[in-house]
Protein backbone atom coordinates (compact mmCIF):
# COMPACT_ATOMS: atom_id res chain seq x y z
CA UNK A 1 0.00 0.00 0.00
CA UNK A 2 2.71 2.38 0.90
CA UNK A 3 4.49 1.78 -2.64
CA UNK A 4 1.24 2.37 -4.44
CA UNK A 5 0.50 6.11 -2.51
CA UNK A 6 4.27 6.31 -3.22
CA UNK A 7 3.66 5.58 -6.92
CA UNK A 8 0.43 7.47 -7.31
CA UNK A 9 2.53 11.01 -5.61
CA UNK A 10 5.02 10.26 -8.05
CA UNK A 11 2.49 9.92 -11.03
CA UNK A 12 0.88 13.19 -9.63
CA UNK A 13 4.08 15.04 -9.53
CA UNK A 14 5.42 14.43 -12.99
CA UNK A 15 1.23 15.29 -14.26
CA UNK A 16 1.64 18.54 -12.30
CA UNK A 17 5.25 19.34 -13.57
CA UNK A 18 4.85 21.64 -16.81
CA UNK A 19 8.05 23.09 -16.60
CA UNK A 20 10.10 22.17 -20.15
CA UNK A 21 13.37 23.22 -20.68
CA UNK A 22 15.09 25.39 -23.41
CA UNK A 23 16.77 22.89 -25.95
CA UNK A 24 20.55 23.26 -26.53
CA UNK A 25 21.71 23.29 -30.31
CA UNK A 26 18.73 20.96 -31.29
CA UNK A 27 19.39 18.66 -28.28
CA UNK A 28 15.92 18.46 -25.86
CA UNK A 29 16.52 17.73 -21.92
CA UNK A 30 15.87 14.07 -20.55
CA UNK A 31 13.96 14.16 -17.25
CA UNK A 32 15.01 12.18 -13.93
CA UNK A 33 13.28 11.54 -10.65
CA UNK A 34 15.54 12.24 -7.31
CA UNK A 35 13.66 10.32 -4.97
CA UNK A 36 14.30 10.66 -0.90
CA UNK A 37 17.39 8.92 0.10
CA UNK A 38 20.45 9.07 2.30
CA UNK A 39 22.07 6.90 0.10
CA UNK A 40 23.71 9.75 -1.82
CA UNK A 41 25.96 12.86 -0.36
CA UNK A 42 26.04 14.71 -3.59
CA UNK A 43 23.78 15.39 -6.61
CA UNK A 44 26.91 14.09 -8.84
CA UNK A 45 26.90 11.09 -6.67
CA UNK A 46 23.57 10.14 -7.78
CA UNK A 47 24.02 10.07 -11.18
CA UNK A 48 27.16 8.31 -11.06
CA UNK A 49 25.52 5.53 -9.23
CA UNK A 50 22.15 5.36 -10.89
CA UNK A 51 24.00 5.61 -14.72
CA UNK A 52 26.95 3.56 -14.57
CA UNK A 53 27.10 2.92 -18.09
CA UNK A 54 28.43 7.01 -18.28
CA UNK A 55 31.90 7.85 -16.75
CA UNK A 56 32.17 9.80 -14.15
CA UNK A 57 34.45 12.08 -15.59
CA UNK A 58 31.32 12.72 -18.22
CA UNK A 59 29.04 13.40 -15.94
CA UNK A 60 31.83 15.73 -14.39
CA UNK A 61 32.07 17.68 -17.69
CA UNK A 62 28.09 17.55 -17.81
CA UNK A 63 28.14 19.43 -14.80
CA UNK A 64 31.02 21.47 -15.18
CA UNK A 65 29.12 22.92 -18.18
CA UNK A 66 25.89 23.31 -16.53
CA UNK A 67 23.90 20.38 -18.64
CA UNK A 68 22.58 19.67 -15.24
CA UNK A 69 19.36 21.27 -13.74
CA UNK A 70 17.14 21.54 -11.04
CA UNK A 71 13.36 22.23 -11.50
CA UNK A 72 13.65 25.62 -11.42
CA UNK A 73 16.05 25.47 -14.33
CA UNK A 74 18.84 26.47 -12.46
CA UNK A 75 22.29 24.40 -12.99
CA UNK A 76 23.49 22.63 -10.15
CA UNK A 77 27.14 22.02 -9.04
CA UNK A 78 29.18 19.33 -8.48
CA UNK A 79 29.14 19.48 -4.67
CA UNK A 80 26.00 20.33 -4.06
CA UNK A 81 24.35 17.91 -1.17
CA UNK A 82 21.79 15.85 -2.18
CA UNK A 83 17.89 16.55 -1.44
CA UNK A 84 15.36 14.16 -3.28
CA UNK A 85 11.57 14.18 -3.97
CA UNK A 86 12.43 16.62 -7.10
CA UNK A 87 13.09 16.38 -10.99
CA UNK A 88 16.03 17.28 -12.18
CA UNK A 89 16.82 17.63 -16.19
CA UNK A 90 20.12 16.92 -17.67
CA UNK A 91 21.63 16.87 -21.66
CA UNK A 92 23.17 14.61 -23.30
CA UNK A 93 26.16 15.57 -25.19
CA UNK A 94 29.08 13.40 -26.92
CA UNK A 95 32.53 14.91 -27.20
CA UNK A 96 34.03 13.14 -30.15
CA UNK A 97 30.55 12.89 -32.90
CA UNK A 98 31.53 12.30 -36.57
CA UNK A 99 30.02 15.27 -38.92
CA UNK A 100 27.79 13.77 -41.69
CA UNK A 101 28.93 15.52 -44.81
CA UNK A 102 25.31 15.52 -46.09
CA UNK A 103 22.41 18.01 -45.65
CA UNK A 104 18.77 17.08 -45.38
CA UNK A 105 15.95 19.17 -47.44
CA UNK A 106 12.44 20.03 -46.34
CA UNK A 107 10.08 19.20 -49.30
CA UNK A 108 6.79 20.27 -47.35
CA UNK A 109 5.12 21.97 -44.17
CA UNK A 110 2.18 22.25 -42.47
CA UNK A 111 1.10 22.85 -38.88
CA UNK A 112 1.09 19.50 -38.50
CA UNK A 113 3.77 17.62 -40.54
CA UNK A 114 7.67 18.32 -41.86
CA UNK A 115 8.39 16.00 -44.87
CA UNK A 116 11.95 15.88 -45.40
CA UNK A 117 14.27 14.35 -47.83
CA UNK A 118 16.92 12.14 -45.57
CA UNK A 119 20.53 11.47 -47.32
CA UNK A 120 22.40 8.34 -46.73
CA UNK A 121 24.13 8.10 -43.84
CA UNK A 122 22.13 10.05 -41.47
CA UNK A 123 20.71 8.73 -38.27
CA UNK A 124 17.22 9.88 -37.66
CA UNK A 125 17.12 10.04 -34.11
CA UNK A 126 19.74 10.19 -31.59
CA UNK A 127 21.05 6.92 -30.31
CA UNK A 128 24.51 5.51 -29.56
CA UNK A 129 27.23 7.34 -31.07
CA UNK A 130 25.14 9.70 -33.05
CA UNK A 131 23.36 12.79 -31.31
CA UNK A 132 24.18 15.93 -33.18
CA UNK A 133 24.61 14.40 -36.43
CA UNK A 134 21.12 12.95 -36.56
CA UNK A 135 18.65 14.00 -38.74
CA UNK A 136 15.92 14.88 -35.78
CA UNK A 137 18.52 17.14 -33.97
CA UNK A 138 19.45 19.17 -37.32
CA UNK A 139 15.65 19.71 -37.57
CA UNK A 140 15.13 20.46 -34.33
CA UNK A 141 17.92 23.09 -34.47
CA UNK A 142 16.54 24.71 -37.72
CA UNK A 143 12.86 24.88 -36.68
CA UNK A 144 13.42 25.66 -33.13
CA UNK A 145 10.43 23.40 -32.21
CA UNK A 146 11.36 21.08 -29.27
CA UNK A 147 8.19 18.96 -30.22
CA UNK A 148 9.23 17.56 -33.54
CA UNK A 149 8.83 13.55 -33.64
CA UNK A 150 9.40 11.00 -36.72
CA UNK A 151 6.37 9.20 -37.39
CA UNK A 152 8.10 6.50 -39.07
CA UNK A 153 11.91 5.20 -39.25
CA UNK A 154 14.30 4.96 -42.16
CA UNK A 155 17.53 3.02 -41.51
CA UNK A 156 21.04 5.10 -41.38
CA UNK A 157 21.88 3.87 -44.31
CA UNK A 158 18.83 4.71 -46.92
CA UNK A 159 17.92 7.95 -48.33
CA UNK A 160 14.78 9.27 -49.19
CA UNK A 161 11.46 10.80 -47.85
CA UNK A 162 10.64 10.60 -44.05
CA UNK A 163 7.86 12.21 -42.18
CA UNK A 164 7.81 14.16 -38.91
CA UNK A 165 4.88 15.47 -36.52
CA UNK A 166 5.47 18.97 -35.64
CA UNK A 167 2.74 18.93 -32.51
CA UNK A 168 2.34 16.02 -29.91
CA UNK A 169 -1.69 16.40 -30.49
CA UNK A 170 -1.43 14.97 -33.91
CA UNK A 171 1.30 12.20 -33.63
CA UNK A 172 -1.32 8.75 -32.60
CA UNK A 173 -3.20 10.10 -35.67
CA UNK A 174 -0.45 9.74 -37.87
CA UNK A 175 1.56 6.90 -36.82
CA UNK A 176 -1.77 5.14 -36.90
CA UNK A 177 -1.87 5.24 -40.67
CA UNK A 178 1.85 3.76 -40.75
CA UNK A 179 0.13 1.18 -38.14
CA UNK A 180 -2.98 0.45 -40.23
CA UNK A 181 -1.32 -0.04 -43.60
CA UNK A 182 -3.09 3.11 -44.88
CA UNK A 183 0.31 4.43 -46.35
CA UNK A 184 1.96 3.51 -49.69
CA UNK A 185 5.74 3.51 -49.73
CA UNK A 186 7.41 3.56 -52.87
CA UNK A 187 11.52 1.97 -52.64
CA UNK A 188 14.15 2.20 -56.00
CA UNK A 189 16.98 -0.29 -55.40
CA UNK A 190 20.49 -0.96 -57.24
CA UNK A 191 21.25 -4.48 -57.21
CA UNK A 192 22.07 -7.88 -59.88
CA UNK A 193 19.95 -8.70 -62.47
CA UNK A 194 19.14 -11.77 -62.93
CA UNK A 195 17.46 -13.04 -65.88
CA UNK A 196 15.81 -15.94 -64.56
CA UNK A 197 13.86 -14.25 -61.87
CA UNK A 198 10.33 -12.96 -63.77
CA UNK A 199 9.33 -9.89 -62.49
CA UNK A 200 6.81 -8.47 -61.02
CA UNK A 201 6.82 -10.89 -58.20
CA UNK A 202 5.90 -10.60 -54.03
CA UNK A 203 8.34 -11.67 -51.61
CA UNK A 204 6.36 -12.99 -48.30
CA UNK A 205 8.83 -14.45 -45.48
CA UNK A 206 8.83 -14.80 -41.88
CA UNK A 207 11.56 -12.24 -40.47
CA UNK A 208 12.55 -12.25 -37.02
CA UNK A 209 15.86 -10.64 -35.36
CA UNK A 210 19.56 -12.57 -36.34
CA UNK A 211 22.65 -13.04 -35.75
CA UNK A 212 24.11 -9.96 -35.24
CA UNK A 213 21.24 -8.96 -33.00
CA UNK A 214 21.03 -5.49 -35.40
CA UNK A 215 20.29 -8.29 -38.84
CA UNK A 216 16.94 -9.79 -39.46
CA UNK A 217 16.94 -13.38 -40.91
CA UNK A 218 14.44 -15.22 -42.73
CA UNK A 219 12.74 -18.05 -40.82
CA UNK A 220 11.50 -21.27 -42.84
CA UNK A 221 8.40 -22.93 -42.09
CA UNK A 222 6.65 -20.60 -40.49
CA UNK A 223 4.12 -18.05 -41.32
CA UNK A 224 4.63 -15.24 -42.86
CA UNK A 225 4.78 -11.64 -41.17
CA UNK A 226 6.67 -9.55 -44.08
CA UNK A 227 5.23 -9.12 -47.77
CA UNK A 228 6.99 -6.86 -50.67
CA UNK A 229 6.11 -6.58 -54.02
CA UNK A 230 9.37 -6.33 -56.41
CA UNK A 231 9.07 -5.12 -59.80
CA UNK A 232 12.18 -4.09 -62.63
CA UNK A 233 12.38 -0.85 -63.77
CA UNK A 234 15.56 -1.24 -66.09
CA UNK A 235 18.32 -3.16 -66.35
CA UNK A 236 21.80 -3.75 -67.84
CA UNK A 237 23.72 -7.35 -67.98
CA UNK A 238 25.08 -7.22 -64.54
CA UNK A 239 22.74 -4.66 -62.55
CA UNK A 240 18.87 -3.84 -62.26
CA UNK A 241 16.97 -0.57 -60.93
CA UNK A 242 14.11 -2.31 -59.04
CA UNK A 243 10.52 -0.73 -57.29
CA UNK A 244 9.24 -1.99 -53.95
CA UNK A 245 6.78 -1.38 -52.42
CA UNK A 246 6.39 -3.31 -49.26
CA UNK A 247 3.25 -3.80 -47.42
CA UNK A 248 4.79 -4.53 -44.33
CA UNK A 249 7.33 -2.53 -42.31
CA UNK A 250 9.62 -5.06 -40.81
CA UNK A 251 13.43 -3.76 -40.03
CA UNK A 252 15.42 -4.31 -43.03
CA UNK A 253 12.63 -5.93 -44.95
CA UNK A 254 13.58 -5.18 -48.32
CA UNK A 255 17.21 -5.81 -47.56
CA UNK A 256 16.23 -9.39 -46.55
CA UNK A 257 13.88 -10.04 -49.27
CA UNK A 258 15.99 -9.07 -52.14
CA UNK A 259 18.82 -10.84 -50.50
CA UNK A 260 16.64 -13.75 -50.63
CA UNK A 261 16.00 -13.57 -54.31
CA UNK A 262 20.06 -13.51 -54.43
CA UNK A 263 20.11 -9.76 -55.28
CA UNK A 264 21.60 -8.35 -52.43
CA UNK A 265 21.70 -4.31 -52.77
CA UNK A 266 24.72 -2.87 -53.84
CA UNK A 267 26.71 -1.39 -50.97
CA UNK A 268 24.69 -3.31 -48.00
CA UNK A 269 27.07 -4.03 -45.34
CA UNK A 270 24.72 -6.32 -43.60
CA UNK A 271 23.65 -8.50 -46.57
CA UNK A 272 24.75 -10.83 -47.29
CA UNK A 273 27.40 -10.72 -45.02
CA UNK A 274 28.34 -8.21 -42.26
CA UNK A 275 30.86 -5.81 -43.40
CA UNK A 276 32.48 -3.27 -40.40
CA UNK A 277 32.98 -0.28 -42.16
CA UNK A 278 34.78 3.23 -40.59
CA UNK A 279 32.15 5.57 -38.82
CA UNK A 280 33.37 8.13 -40.87
CA UNK A 281 33.38 5.84 -44.53
CA UNK A 282 31.26 7.68 -46.83
CA UNK A 283 32.26 6.29 -49.78
CA UNK A 284 29.58 3.52 -50.98
CA UNK A 285 26.44 4.44 -49.91
CA UNK A 286 23.58 2.09 -49.81
CA UNK A 287 21.77 1.70 -53.01
CA UNK A 288 18.15 1.94 -51.19
CA UNK A 289 16.18 5.27 -52.00
CA UNK A 290 12.65 6.01 -49.95
CA UNK A 291 11.48 7.20 -53.42
CA UNK A 292 8.07 8.33 -52.86
CA UNK A 293 4.83 8.15 -50.18
CA UNK A 294 1.28 8.70 -50.47
CA UNK A 295 -1.40 8.76 -47.57
CA UNK A 296 -4.90 10.60 -47.14
CA UNK A 297 -4.15 13.42 -44.88
CA UNK A 298 -6.57 12.38 -41.61
CA UNK A 299 -6.66 15.52 -40.51
CA UNK A 300 -7.31 17.49 -44.19
CA UNK A 301 -8.65 14.44 -46.20
CA UNK A 302 -6.45 15.64 -48.73
CA UNK A 303 -4.56 13.34 -51.16
CA UNK A 304 -0.86 13.56 -50.00
CA UNK A 305 2.08 12.44 -52.27
CA UNK A 306 6.04 13.62 -51.67
CA UNK A 307 8.72 12.10 -53.66
CA UNK A 308 12.19 12.38 -53.10
CA UNK A 309 15.15 14.26 -55.14
CA UNK A 310 17.16 11.47 -55.07
CA UNK A 311 18.17 9.05 -58.08
CA UNK A 312 19.72 6.05 -58.05
CA UNK A 313 21.70 5.48 -60.90
CA UNK A 314 21.76 2.17 -62.63
CA UNK A 315 25.29 0.45 -61.45
CA UNK A 316 27.73 -0.49 -64.58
Amino acid sequence: MIALLCLENLVMRMSKLQIKPPMINGVSASQVYLPKSDCYTTYFHFFCENFEHISKQEWQQRFQDQLILNEQLQPVMLDTPYCGDQHFFYYRFLANEISVPFEHTILFENDALLVVDKPHFLTISPTGQYLQETLLVRLKHQTQNPDLTPIHRLDRETAGVVLFCKQPKYRAIYQALFSERQVKKTYHAIAPYNPNIQFPLVCQHHMQKGDPFYTMQIVEGLSANSETKIDLIEHNERFAKYVLYPHTGKQHQLRVHLNALGLPIVNDPFYPTVVHKAPNDFDAPLQLLAKAIEFTDPLTHQQMYFESNYCLVNAT
